[in-house]
């Protein structure tokens, strides 16, 4: 096994994804991504696979944990925007946005947390949303699998605490900042939330003192209302 703790990135993909693997990677972890994309093979901190099938993820948390021990701290950053009028919106569509928020972390949480129990904790961070908090008009599958998804982490920071598990979850209010999100909303930089500044919040979250955790952060920009 490598020295280093192990830290993993579920929902790897460019922006939040890249930075949070950086920022744990920095802070001295061995820090390993997760993603469907076919081409995350070739990159030596990414794990090809579907969060959403259970027995993938398994194998691939098992062999992360032969090899570098069970993680000390996980983030689930998953993320299917679905935006649409209940009647344009699919069934399919709508399973498909929970599967891939709410049911991912489930499964995820099946194959990090029992390990991080036995081996003396750690942190499990969950990125939410404003859809966390109310559910917009047609954000109807956006909005409800994000309410699960924060019911989720209430239940499992309850469950897991006293294993000494800090499970908390972590709301962006506002569009993060990468060239797709430039391209399609127009917004300056100034507006928008640093992908680098919320990775540092995840960091920090992650190691806060035990006498003082947070189990719920919202995060804006400045220019954000509210």
């Amino acid at each position: 096994m490598t020295a280093k703790p192990l830290a993993i990135i579920a929902g790897a993909g460019p922006g939040l994804g890249a930075m949070l693997i950086q920022r744990f990677a920095a802070g001295g972890y061995h820090a390993v991504g997760l993603r469907r994309a076919a081409d995350a093979a070739a990159e030596s901190n990414v794990v090809a696979v579907d969060l959403s099938r259970p027995a993938d993820v398994e194998a691939s948390i098992a062999d992360l944990v032969s090899h570098h021990g069970a993680p000390k701290g996980v983030v689930h950053n998953p993320s299917r925007l679905v935006i649409g009028p209940l009647a344009h919106t699919s069934l399919d569509q709508f399973e498909a946005c929970w599967r891939d928020m709410a049911f991912s972390a489930a499964v995820l949480a099946h194959a990090v947390l029992p390990r991080m129990a036995e081996a003396g904790g750690g942190a499990f961070l969950v990125s939410g949303a404003t859809a966390s908090l109310r559910g917009g008009a047609r954000f109807s599958a956006f909005a409800s699998a994000k309410f699960a998804l924060r019911g989720l982490t209430q239940s499992l920071a309850r469950e897991f605490q006293p294993h000494s598990i800090h499970v908390a979850h972590i709301i962006l209010d506002g569009i993060i900042d990468t060239a797709t999100s430039r391209a399609l909303h127009g917004l300056a930089p100034a507006r928008m939330m640093s992908p680098d500044d919320i990775a540092e919040t995840f960091w920090q979250t992650a190691h806060q003192p035990r006498s003082t955790w947070s189990h719920e952060i919202d995060l804006r920009p400045s220019s954000e209302t509210f």
